[in-house]
């Protein structure tokens, strides 16, 4: 059995026992009006409880008119800056969106949602003589650290921040207020657009069109869906959203993301990141498993597994997606929207990342008196060559060397569980490879699946499910001494003592929910990686 509906210029596919799960769900929500109401902004469609803040956070339905304003001021500096390397310090879902509509259209941008200084001093080495830094809101640890680094070699190349930062904030935000005291380029945006809802928002779209994107175009594509997600039937976004929710429901909550010809450069990423933070909490929600292709370990199995796949069909896989970019990011915000109403939770609370963030903060309080904050090491369980294993006893079960350690990580995972690998590391050194090689020894184990993750971008989207989702979850965190740190200006710290602080952060929020986390910490990078690889047979 298959139900395709295509409307805007995108295609959803839903076939086997996913169109039979997703039917009677489809009749609820067209009686009870929800297209229509979600497009007209009504914030109760969540429940009474939330309706305040959904209240303000609806925006995005309306992203591709409202954000038509931002096109001139766009041309403007987009002619200014022309030539200019593209930095972007920013978090969240926004940030990765611009980075996404970069890739697929060819533009070059460098996005620092990180604390790394192996990979922020990469993006110094480039040459700021050449570079434009974009500092996307709400300010983080993370955006504050990058924006004073750079502003830093901006002054020792004798060139003025004022000249090269924008800054992309809402109206009377501190961030705002901040750099309009230092004279810099403010682009104002939304207040209603943020977040994971944020992709076509001037979060994204600024730096995005900044790197030379056209992109009115990527709201022409956006707009041409809007009508479809009115309609009580033949609605891709509706289709979409109810497959989700109820597979979800029936206890298929690991969704399974394969790349099959979308033409859309890491656009899985995005929606790992949408999907998590929006349907993650109160012990439920969908974990996103992003995999390499149709052939990668866990695309193929698992009772809990809806399968999907960004472009063309594939035989026996439950859900299909194809459209343009611009198409798809709203038709992703809508379905999120409609799964959380079909799940029974909000899609804009996030309590978990917040706990996140307050751990963190409380690791630096020292710094508002000038003092260096204080990360507090403890000894290995053990060590294998430049590697040391963080654990307690009953997650190592007798471990000697790593690769017991692969195997009671492992065997640690309950069926149709999962296992998270998270890694504060540089984005652009070997880690992701681990998780093929992880993800095959968790088959073989249990039947189970793998999932991988940059910190500290993950706190800020796929953390909320990690710590308030479905149960389940064995974490892995990865950590690394740094080569060459970079101090950061007026700070009492230093990015990769910030980086620990924040993987340090996440792991005592997830220890306290009673969590089992693992973590290795590489002494040395390379020689680290290479013994992770080695001991996993890689």
């Amino acid at each position: 059995m298959t139900l395709r509906v295509s409307g805007g210029g995108v295609s959803v596919t839903v076939q086997g026992d996913a169109v039979g799960e997703a039917d009677g769900i489809l009749e609820r929500l067209a009686a009870d009006g929800v297209p229509a109401a979600l497009m007209a902004g009504n914030s109760s469609l969540w429940g009474p409880d939330v309706a305040e803040e959904a209240a303000g956070r609806l925006g995005w339905v309306h992203a591709p008119e409202r954000s038509r304003r931002l096109l001139p001021r766009l041309a403007e500096l987009s002619a200014r800056f022309a030539g200019r390397h593209v930095v972007l310090a920013g978090t969240g879902g926004a940030s990765l969106a611009a980075q996404i509509i970069a890739r697929t259209h060819g533009a070059d941008l460098t996005l620092l949602d990180t604390t790394d200084p192996h990979q922020v001093g990469r993006a110094l080495d480039f040459g700021v003589s050449r570079t434009v830094l974009v500092v996307s809101g709400p300010e983080t640890v993370e955006t504050d650290g990058v924006r004073r680094v750079f502003e830093r070699a901006f002054r020792e190349a004798s060139i003025d921040p004022a000249e090269r930062v924008v800054v992309v904030a809402t109206p009377g935000s501190p961030l705002e207020a901040s750099a309009l005291r230092a004279g810099y380029e403010v682009v104002t945006a939304d207040a209603e657009l943020d977040g994971c809802f944020g992709a076509l928002s001037a979060y994204a779209l600024v730096p995005a069109a900044l790197a030379g994107v056209d992109v009115g175009r990527l709201l022409d594509e956006a707009e041409a869906l809007v009508p479809a997600l009115g309609l009580a039937y033949d609605n891709p976004g509706l289709v979409l959203g109810a497959a989700l929710g109820t597979s979800a429901a029936s206890g298929r909550d690991k969704l399974v993301i394969a790349d099959n010809g979308s033409g859309l450069n890491a656009f899985g990423g995005w929606v790992e990141q949408l999907v998590a933070e929006s349907t993650g909490k109160h012990g439920s929600g969908i974990v996103p498993v992003v995999v390499e292709d149709l052939t990668a370990p866990g695309f193929g199995f698992g009772a809990d597994v809806r399968r999907l796949v960004l472009g063309d069909r594939a035989e026996g896989v439950g859900l299909a997606v194809s459209g343009p970019l611009g198409a798809q990011f709203l038709l992703w915000e809508y379905a999120a929207a409609v799964a959380c109403r079909v799940i029974g939770v909000s899609p804009f609370d996030r309590p978990a990342v917040r706990e996140s963030e307050d751990s963190v903060a409380g690791l630096l309080r020292g710094s508002e008196d000038g003092e260096a904050p204080i990360i507090v090491g403890c000894e290995p369980a053990l060590v294998d060559g430049d590697v040391e294993v963080h654990a307690p006893e009953e997650l190592l079960a007798g471990a000697k060397d790593l690769q017991d350690v692969f195997d009671a990580l492992a065997y640690a995972v309950p069926s149709h569980g999962y296992l998270a690998i998270m890694a504060y590391l540089d984005q652009g050194d070997a880690t992701a490879r681990l998780r093929t090689p992880l993800a095959r020894r968790v088959a073989d184990a249990r039947d189970a699946q793998v999932t991988f993750g940059w910190g500290p971008r993950l706190l800020h989207s796929v953390g909320q499910l990690h710590k308030d989702g479905p149960a389940g979850g064995v974490f892995l965190q990865i950590t690394g001494a740094a080569d060459d740190d970079l101090e950061v200006p007026g700070r009492p710290y230093s990015l990769a003592t910030l980086q620990l602080a924040q993987a340090f952060g996440d792991l005592r929020a997830l220890r306290s929910r009673g969590l089992p986390v693992l973590r290795l910490h590489l002494r040395d990078r390379a020689a680290g990686l290479a013994r992770l690889e080695s001991a996993l047979g890689g």
